[in-house]
Parts: structure tokens; C-alpha cells; sequence
């Protein structure tokens, strides 16, 4: 077992291995199930819930942890966070984001929800639509910050990119704001997403 968790590749390998044999036994026990759209609902939820666990935990993981101790660390210290921590972490954030954002696109789709959701269910009677479209733009503007306002910012401020001092102050310090403008939003986001599945 330690062999096992020791690596966190083969960590991973046996985690997926556990989720297909859970859903096998799932299948099986439930005397099987059609590979329909309530199927593929089913895949692109837990997809989208999967990737956005990772976004948000590294974006809370940054606001909660990283950034706040920062200043504690002597400096002949730092660049194991802003050589090899941060950019790690960094490349997990804005791929997970990425992958959040497509895959709650499908799922609002495969779901008939998409456009309701996109124009806030204005005309469509609100309620769940509302809730959710809510939920969906806050995704996408925080989207948007990570991939074009944190990153580009975030390579000139951890070195990645050439620039003067004065710009790679100015750059952390848009990093930073934009990804507290994150998690700002991050509660209300989980609250639209959560309350469109569950109170109406």
C-alpha cells in the first residue's frame, strides 16, 4: 500500500481503477443502465465537478496559503515557490479552469439549459435558469481572469517572462488582485450553481 501512495502517478491509476470497478458494480447491481443522455449528463457532471474541485482548491489554495505567506518566507527561500511550486500550480489552475468551463458548457447543453442559462431565463420564467446562468457567468468572467489577466501576469511575476523590476511588481500585484477578485466570486458562483440544483 505504500508502494502505492508513495507515487502519485500510480496514486492516481488506482483511484480510477476504484471509480471503474465502482461503476461496473453500479452497473451491474442496478441491473445495468442505457448509455443515453441521462448517461451522458451523468459523465460530464461528475467531469465538471472532478476539474472544478481543482480549480476552486487551487485558487483557494493560493488566496488561503500561498499568497498570505509569503512575506513569512526568507527570501533565500522563495524561489522554491516562484521556480517550482507556483508554476506547477499555476499550470494545474488555468487547464482545470479551462476544463471546468467546457465541460459545464456540454452539460448545459446535453441538459437543454444552455441558452436559458446564457440569457439568464429572461423570457424562458427565471427561477433555475436564472440561478444557474448566474452561476455560469461567474465561471466564465473567472475563467477569463485566469487565463488573460493571472497568468500573463503571473509568468512576468514569477521570472518566466522577461521585464523590469518595476513591471514585475506591478504584475504580482494584478496577479493578486485578480485572483482575490476570484475568489470573491467563488462563494457567490458555488451558491447560484448549487441552488439551481437543489431549490428548484
Amino acid at each position: 500500500m505504500i508502494s502505492i501512495l508513495s507515487s502519485l502517478s500510480r496514486t492516481i491509476h488506482y483511484s480510477l481503477a476504484i471509480s471503474v470497478l465502482l461503476f461496473v458494480g453500479l452497473f451491474f447491481l442496478n441491473g445495468g443502465f442505457d448509455f443515453d443522455l441521462l448517461f451522458w449528463s451523468w459523465l460530464f457532471r461528475y467531469i465538471h465537478v472532478l476539474v472544478g474541485i481543482m480549480w476552486i482548491g487551487l485558487l483557494w489554495y493560493f488566496n488561503f496559503v500561498q499568497i498570505p505567506n509569503m512575506a513569512k518566507i526568507p527570501d533565500e527561500q522563495k524561489p522554491a515557490i516562484s521556480k517550482v511550486i507556483a508554476p506547477s500550480a499555476l499550470f494545474w489552475f488555468r487547464w482545470a479552469a479551462f476544463a471546468t468551463i467546457v465541460s459545464g458548457l456540454i452539460l448545459s447543453y446535453l441538459n437543454g439549459y444552455l441558452h436559458d442559462a446564457m440569457t439568464l431565463g429572461i423570457g424562458s420564467g427565471g427561477g433555475k435558469s436564472t440561478a444557474i446562468g448566474i452561476g455560469m457567468w461567474l465561471g466564465l468572467i473567472m475563467a477569463f481572469n485566469v487565463w488573460f489577466v493571472i497568468w500573463p501576469n503571473q509568468k512576468k511575476a514569477l521570472g518566466m517572462v522577461e521585464t523590469d523590476p518595476e513591471s514585475k511588481a506591478k504584475a504580482a500585484k494584478t496577479a493578486m488582485v485578480f485572483s482575490r477578485t476570484n475568489t470573491l466570486l467563488s462563494l457567490p458562483m458555488l451558491l447560484s450553481m448549487v441552488a439551481a440544483q437543489n431549490l428548484y
